[in-house]
């Protein structure tokens, strides 16, 4: 599972069981966040949580990480059970609305932040899975 965490909207991606390809779940607010995670943890089998990593250009952590930390030791805590992997994602908003507009998704539904979110998770655990792989 990958998380592309964001102080208002976090989206949702997941993959399959042998790990080659991740494909969006959903986007839920972050205030709902840890509920949805306990409910899905639940149900499925989750072996590790790749929680995207957001850097400047030159590579040191960009501000956002300094709330993003504290939900990572919260997530830690609550399932101490699942190991939380990082990832890169420079330019994964970028690169989301650049893959809705190949694939032909119309303006109005580009502009949807929640969608951009769930497709920047799939690229932070594609990125990631192909990483390990």
């Amino acid at each position: 599972m990958a998380l592309d965490y964001g102080k208002r909207r976090t989206g949702i991606a997941i993959t399959d069981e042998l790990q080659l390809i991740a494909s969006g779940l959903t986007t839920v607010d972050t205030d709902d966040l840890m509920k949805f995670l306990k409910a899905y943890m639940n149900s499925e089998n989750v072996s590790g949580i790749v929680v995207g990593e957001p850097k400047q250009m030159n590579s040191l952590p960009s501000e956002s990480e300094a709330f993003i930390q504290p939900f990572i030791k919260r997530l830690a805590k609550q399932f101490p059970q699942i190991p939380i992997y990082r990832q890169d994602e420079r330019f994964t908003s970028k690169m989301a609305v650049q893959s809705l507009l190949q694939a032909g998704v119309k303006k109005k539904q580009r502009r949807n932040k929640a969608l951009v979110d769930e497709v920047s998770a799939t690229l932070i655990l594609q990125a990631y899975l192909n990483r390990i792989q």
